[in-house]
């Protein structure tokens, strides 16, 4: 049965602030950070990464425990509600830094951050895959999911679009002010309502499997090895553009205090995105749809190669063909997941949902970092120091120009590949769930 609109806006709503303040970690911090409080771009580059390298043990840590250990509220609300406060003190350190912060508030503040995403997002996509077992209604839970998630970016971007239109107040550090006292006040509100009118699933079969079994029983689920390794090269390729973003806009184009209308656009698109791809999903499955959103952001990126200083508009068709195609990127892998779960479940009789979905939490982040990552020392590599303008070159900014447009196509070109022959289909997933709710009765039947 399809769910309805208020439980997947409730479900949905938590996601709102969850990614309004993830963005400005991964696109404004790292700018922030190396100009403002002058923390050298190879030390911003080794944190961002050394924190994702936690994420190996954090991740399937706590996905395991709250696949075994189920609370009196729960296996998914309490372990979300309990998030919420932490993420909040770590946006606080880290978006309203004291005077004298440097390298080691930066990187105490983003592992604290890095933990809390941690407890909030395994329970919380865990949750949204036990919501339905239809293949595409839960096209349509991840997509609505989505949806908020990009109204969530894009109120990121407006807050301080209309600063900057109606006050002149411009520039990473205001962004990071004004979109962390937002997210402050929203993270409460929104986490409230979604753990309170979203009742969950109280029918699944509990853990029993040893962590380091259960890893092993996953990686031989080969859908699942070929889903995760196309989305952590996709998510690679993005990653390497997030930070190079306002780099590109700043010094190659020349106009930073407007790169927060041309992020309004991107997740403008981006919203607009959604619906298209998960529509073409119910037509063509799921995994051709995600290759189409592969195909699209991969030929469109090199075309911002030929821009230059004061070609800022120009750089509009551009982003809002990659903004679109990255609607998919939020609404099909988190639905094809829950399918990969199903065929576990039916091999193993066993719900290890956040299991699964810790080990993609890890997959993102480390995509994340290892891009942001490669971005980084990229211009460290080409001499390219935010922090001393006089030393940057015509060779180190088309540098720049070659790592933000040209770069991230091969990832994506690569992924469309590795999940072409995606096999779990429409057809597939409704014989694994016959399967399942036979041998469900079947045990009902024997008890």
């Amino acid at each position: 049965m399809a769910l309805q609109k208020k439980t997947l806006f409730f479900y949905s709503l938590a996601d709102l602030p969850v990614t309004m303040a993830l963005f400005p970690v991964i696109v404004f911090v790292p700018k922030f950070y190396t100009t403002e409080l002058a923390v050298p771009m190879i030390i911003a580059a080794n944190i961002m990464l050394a924190v994702r390298i936690s994420d190996v043990f954090t991740d399937p840590f706590f996905g395991f425990i709250t696949d075994k250990y189920p609370t009196p509220w729960g296996r998914r609300r309490f372990w979300i509600a309990l998030s919420a406060p932490i993420m909040m003190l770590a946006v606080y350190q880290l978006f309203f830094p004291p005077e004298g912060a440097g390298a080691w508030h930066m990187a105490s503040w983003y592992f604290l951050l890095s933990i809390a995403t941690t407890m909030m997002i395994i329970p919380y996509y865990a949750w949204g895959a036990e919501l339905s077992p239809e293949y595409n209604e839960r096209s349509r839970i991840t997509g609505a999911r989505a949806m908020m998630g990009v109204v969530g970016s894009l109120s990121a971007q407006l807050a301080p679009a209309a600063a900057l239109f109606f006050f002149a107040i411009g520039g990473s550090g205001a962004v990071l002010e004004i979109v962390g006292t937002t997210m402050l006040i929203l993270m409460p509100v929104c986490v409230f309502f979604t753990v309170t009118r979203v009742k969950e699933p109280t029918e699944y079969v509990n853990t029993g499997t040893p962590i380091m079994e259960g890893l092993k029983l996953m990686f031989s689920n080969k859908p699942f090895l070929r889903l995760i390794i196309a989305f952590m090269v996709s998510s690679t390729a993005l990653s390497i553009t997030t930070p190079l973003y306002l780099f590109f806009i700043t010094f190659v184009l020349g106009a930073e205090e407007q790169a927060i209308y041309m992020l309004t656009f991107f997740y403008l698109s981006n919203l607009a995105g959604v619906p298209f791809w998960v529509w073409l999903s119910t037509k063509i499955g799921k995994h051709r749809a995600y290759v189409g959103s592969f195909l699209l952001i991969g030929l469109a990126h090199p075309f911002y190669l030929f821009l230059g200083y004061g070609d800022f508009w120009y750089m509009l068709p551009i982003t809002i063909a990659t903004g679109f195609a990255a609607g998919g990127f939020n609404a099909l892998p988190n639905s094809m997941k829950a399918d990969v779960i199903d065929l576990d479940t039916l091999k193993t009789g066993e719900n290890r949902a956040a299991l699964f979905f810790s080990t993609y939490s890890f997959t993102w982040k480390l995509a994340a970092s290892v891009g942001s990552s490669l971005g980084l020392y990229g211009l460290w590599i080409i001499g390219f120091e935010p922090s001393q303008p006089e030393t940057i070159t015509l060779m180190s900014l088309w540098g720049l120009k070659f790592l933000f447009a040209t770069f991230p196509t091969i990832f994506y070109l690569a992924s469309c590949v590795i999940i072409w022959n995606y096999p779990i289909t429409e057809e597939r997933q409704v014989e694994m769930r016959r399967e399942l709710e036979a041998e469900n009765r079947a045990m009902s039947a024997g008890a």
